[in-house]
């Protein structure tokens, strides 16, 4: 679809983002060639864009469908003559009868008579409301104002689409929703993005930018990172051989420069240095940086304790009723959809904003709190060195530079002042002072906005190894999963706790209307017994035989359940042992690029999560009927 040919660009700075822009035709390459064939169409989605203010999100979401307007014009136009003529038998009327039917079949293939549906569907799956379509876009804010313009692009659907960070503004829901879209309806998809989960469920093949060059890796994310890798290790391998050999070559020429005898060896060796072209190796991956927090007071065992909290502005109320408790020690996450409350609660605990109710924060606790204004407390006049110098302690000191360059403030860019960073420079350069200073309760909105993913594996290492309480609101799945153990949902003007992680809770959320565990029964399906097995007042007609026989079917449903259980456990244990062979195939260099070990690794892989899924449904089907 889109061939790229020599693309080399000189500009500082330039990576991915350069990169789509090249490719849709906003930014021209230094050197070389990028061919698009004429009929093919392009969408795309930039971090930053002009917004317009002066129409409704309905409206402005209907520019999407401009060429569905023109040629509906077109038609209604050509109509119009049709009705008007009566030389029924001349060629000019049959050439516009014709032309008519060619330009209707065009408009009736472009879906024209289900735009308005398909609009509000894509509306609706980005996160608005049906009561938001006729609102001023002037009402929203800028991540929302990007939320329609993401849908205006999906609803061209172009051959090509282009998206820079498109999740960035988007929850959870959202996301799941634009991976299900692009799975089922996109064409081709080229897209930067820090979310691994994303990534992972969207794209088949990864293109790594790392010195000056880009390496194509026809594989997901998580397999390219292992491929990674092994190709680091080689380049290091093939990097310390070639040193050694000018190292000896340069021995050698200084050994021998002033012998007559030796000039014309010495003249090759000089010639072969000066063809020696230098092997690079990958930048250095930091992600195996491991920060621990400094030690604090031990806070009180509940850090925070709400009763009944309540929260309106004027006549909207955020949310109502909110009771919960948060343990020491304790890791939990604030989910749900933009607007619903996340934020305005964690305003509530650090007393930045009044509210009804009763919130208590707990005995020796120092909070460190991470939002968006945090980056704006950050003092100009020092450089990103002094700002971290200032707050670190002890042996960390010896350290920052490689703290700095594990959340991208390697080499010179140490050395800026703070008044030249950018909002997302601003906003990694706090989360850093955060990770150095002695807190018992972290508060962390939006953490990972601005991070790569090397940088989201440090931050998440050290919350993990944090010993105080973490509260951290994100739409992260990846960067929550395997931190917290409990999910607080926002919604509808309540707080829902849920125990686990975040898959936990996204798995809880899918099901339908499922009560307890138990699905919906289906069509002639007989309810299972009672929990406690007992027979009610209404139930004392049974005679001992239908006891017997309830009890025998007890028995038997109980039997069927561990069977069930004891064979998804051994198919569990046999898929990570193949998985265990796979992985040490894969760890030699030639076996590397075996897409044969790689697809078996990938469909063994899925293969287990879904056993893990199912294993984890039957043992709850076996506890219900134990009970």
């Amino acid at each position: 679809m889109i061939s790229v040919e020599s693309l080399r660009v000189e500009k500082n700075g330039a990576g991915k983002s350069t990169l789509l822009k090249i490719l849709c035709g906003q930014q021209k390459p230094t050197e070389g060639v990028v061919s698009i064939p004429s009929d093919t169409t392009i969408g795309y989605l930039p971090q930053v864009m002009i917004l317009q203010d002066d129409t409704t999100v309905r409206q402005e979401t209907q520019k999407a469908f401009s060429n569905v307007t023109e040629l509906k014009a077109k038609v209604n136009a050509l109509n119009q003559q049709l009705a008007e003529r009566t030389d029924y038998e001349s060629e000019s009327y049959l050439a516009l009868v014709e032309k008519f039917t060619l330009e209707h079949e065009r408009y009736m293939m472009l879906g024209a008579d289900n735009c308005e549906a398909e609009l509000e569907r894509t509306l609706m799956g980005l996160g608005f409301e049906r009561t938001d379509l006729e609102r001023p876009t002037s009402e929203f804010s800028g991540g929302w104002r990007m939320r329609i313009e993401l849908a205006k692009i999906l609803l061209q659907k172009p051959d090509v689409l282009l998206l820079d960070e498109p999740t960035n503004h988007l929850d959870i829901e959202s996301i799941q929703w634009l991976e299900q879209w692009l799975a089922q309806s996109a064409k081709a998809v080229v897209l930067v993005s820090h979310d691994r989960a994303f990534i992972n469920n969207v794209t088949n093949r990864t293109l790594e930018i790392s010195c000056g060059q880009i390496v194509d890796y026809k594989v997901k994310y998580d397999e390219y990172v292992v491929l990674r890798k092994e190709r680091r290790e080689q380049q290091l391998r093939a990097y310390e051989n070639q040193q050694k050999e000018i190292q000896e070559m340069r021995q050698f020429i200084e050994r021998f420069r002033y012998q007559a005898t030796k000039a014309v060896q010495v003249q090759q060796k000089v010639k072969q240095l000066e063809k020696i072209v230098p092997i690079e190796v990958d930048e250095v991956d930091n992600s195996a940086l491991r920060l621990k927090f400094p030690p604090c007071l031990r806070s009180g065992d509940y850090p925070i304790i709400c009763e009944d909290v309540r929260k309106d502005y004027g006549a909207h109320t955020v949310f109502s009723h909110v009771n919960l408790t948060i343990k020491r020690g304790e890791k939990v996450a604030f989910v749900g959809k933009n607007g619903e409350g996340k934020s305005t609660l964690v305003k509530c605990i650090m007393g930045e904003i009044p509210f009804d109710g009763h919130l208590k924060v707990g005995h020796n606790i120092q909070i460190g709190y991470f939002a968006q204004n945090q980056a704006q407390l950050l003092d100009e006049e020092l450089t990103v060195f002094q700002t971290i110098d200032n707050v670190a302690k002890g042996d960390i000191r010896l350290r920052i530079n490689d703290i700095l360059g594990a959340f991208m403030f390697g080499g010179e860019a140490s050395d800026k002042k703070v008044k030249v960073l950018s909002g997302g420079e601003r906003s990694r350069l706090a989360m850093i002072r955060l990770l150095l200073e002695p807190v018992n309760l972290l508060i962390l909105d939006e953490p990972t906005n601005h991070l790569d993913m090397p940088s989201k594996d440090v931050l998440k290492e050290a919350i993990r190894a944090f010993d105080g309480t973490a509260i951290i609101v994100s739409h992260d799945r990846e960067f929550l999963d395997g931190l917290v153990s409990k999910v607080y949902e926002f919604g509808g003007g309540k707080v829902r706790e849920h125990l686990g992680g975040v898959y936990d809770w996204l798995r809880k959320s899918g099901e339908k209307q499922e009560t307890k565990g138990e699905k919906p029964l289906a069509s002639g399906e007989k309810s299972p017994l009672p929990k406690n097995n007992t027979l009610t007042s209404k139930d004392s007609s049974l005679t001992s035989k239908d006891s017997y026989s309830a009890h025998k079917e007890q028995q038997k449903r109980l039997r069927k359940a561990e069977r069930a259980v004891e064979e998804s456990e051994r198919k569990i244990s046999d898929m990570e042992r193949r998985l265990k062979e796979l992985d040490d195939l894969l760890m030699v260099p030639e076996n590397a690029a075996d897409m044969t070990l790689v697809t078996e690794y990938t469909t063994t892989k899925k293969a287990l999560d879904e056993e893990v899924e199912r294993w984890e449904r039957l043992s709850e089907e076996l506890e219900i009927i134990n009970q």
